[in-house]
């Protein structure tokens, strides 16, 4: 009899996973999402060489090239738009494994297109969760129910189906910072190459501007300190938190804005129930200065599906503590990146922006530090 695997939430992780499940017959699977329909987000992602290569397994390399870019650089300036250095990115590359920079929907339609209708089910929100006979039995809302031998919560960081699962709860926290996005049809005047990913780096916040197609559409994220998400008032935040550094930006910050608040997950821990496992950000949330929200779902897609392929008795560990030895390498990189990004002290900004021109030309320390998470 075949093994019959549920996913919780059709995101990048979910879908990925199903995509992979599909193309061996060993499995059955459903994909369960709360919402009504799946998330086509238009914002920008980032996918390193690390994800592009575990998706060209499933075709992603057909896509069509116009809703892809593949940014050569990486331009590291001030937030006052001097520039300060950049990194070759090409130097990750082999062949058709390029860095690449798409609309977080384009990557969805290309997911759900190889994913059949019956494979997904929409409004289904968890009841219980409970076991029985050595499988999981899902009750949701609707008064449906599933059986399973394997159930995935791919569902967010605020995963509700830990909270039917879990006896130790762990809450995310806010981080105290903001996320704003956009996107935008010109770099407003900006002294930047559109063609690669430019990174404004200023007191307590950074700006990162990237192609995100080759329809001359770019996508703006920007990362700021505030004690307070406060939607109302993200206006003013923007004046008092960027534009006092550099009133040129303005324009950037015109028309319709997202803004959420970032929230940090608490101590990663394994499931108490061997046959549940975490993906994505339901295992850990990214802060994003790598890039790598992602693509770490993606990979962590690959390597539960390999488990499960290999029917591997002790699938349930060795994911676990895989994905821990990957997120914590990750995670201290952000976090680094999170504090050298954001310096707000003048003379320390002198000797981090010096330091940064001097590294970024040392090949050892780059196969170190970006070679590690981008090859993996």
């Amino acid at each position: 009899m075949k093994k019959r695997i549920a996913i919780i939430g059709g995101g990048i992780a979910g879908l990925t996973l199903a995509n992979f499940i599909k193309k061996n017959s060993d499995f059955e699977f459903m994909i369960y999402e709360k919402e009504e329909s799946l998330s086509l987000e238009g914002f920008g992602i980032q996918l390193a060489t690390n994800s592009v290569s575990i998706l060209n397994k499933i075709g992603f390399e057909n896509i069509n090239s116009e809703e892809l870019y593949h940014p050569r650089n990486l331009d590291f300036y001030s937030i006052g738009n001097k520039k300060i250095c950049d990194l070759d990115l090409t130097k990750f590359n082999l062949n058709k494994i390029r860095y690449t920079t798409l609309r977080r929907s384009t990557l969805i339609d290309f997911l759900k297109d190889n994913i059949y209708t019956q494979h997904l089910r929409f409004g289904k929100r968890i009841k219980r969760i409970s076991e029985i006979k050595d499988k999981i039995l899902i009750n949701f809302e609707d008064n449906t129910n599933d059986l399973v031998d394997n159930l995935v919560a791919a569902d967010g960081i605020f995963s509700h189906t830990r909270s039917f699962v879990e006896t130790k709860k762990t809450t995310p926290k806010f981080k105290n910072v903001i996320a704003i996005r956009k996107i935008l049809k010109s770099s407003h005047g900006l002294k930047i190459d559109a063609k690669n990913i430019n990174l404004l780096m200023g007191s307590n916040t950074h700006i990162v501007i990237y192609p995100i197609n080759k329809k001359n559409e770019l996508n703006l994220v920007c990362i700021l300190r505030e004690k307070k998400f406060d939607i109302d008032n993200i206006n003013l935040i923007i004046e008092k938190k960027i534009l006092s550094q550099n009133k040129n930006l303005k324009d950037l910050f015109q028309g319709n804005l997202k803004s959420w608040p970032l929230y940090s997950t608490g101590k990663i821990l394994p499931s108490n129930n061997k046959k549940v496992f975490y993906l994505g950000d339901a295992f850990h949330g990214f802060s994003p200065t790598m890039a790598q929200g992602a693509s770490q779902s993606i990979e962590g897609a690959f390597q539960l599906f390999n488990l499960f392929k290999e029917n591997n008795k002790n699938a349930h560990n060795i994911y676990f503590k895989k994905r821990l030895e990957r997120t914590k390498l990750i995670k201290k990189r952000s976090d680094l990146n999170f504090f050298v990004f954001h310096i707000s002290i003048p003379l320390i900004k002198k000797i981090r922006n010096a330091i940064l021109k001097r590294l970024i030309k040392r090949e050892d320390f780059i196969n170190s530090y970006l070679g590690k998470v981008y090859k993996n």
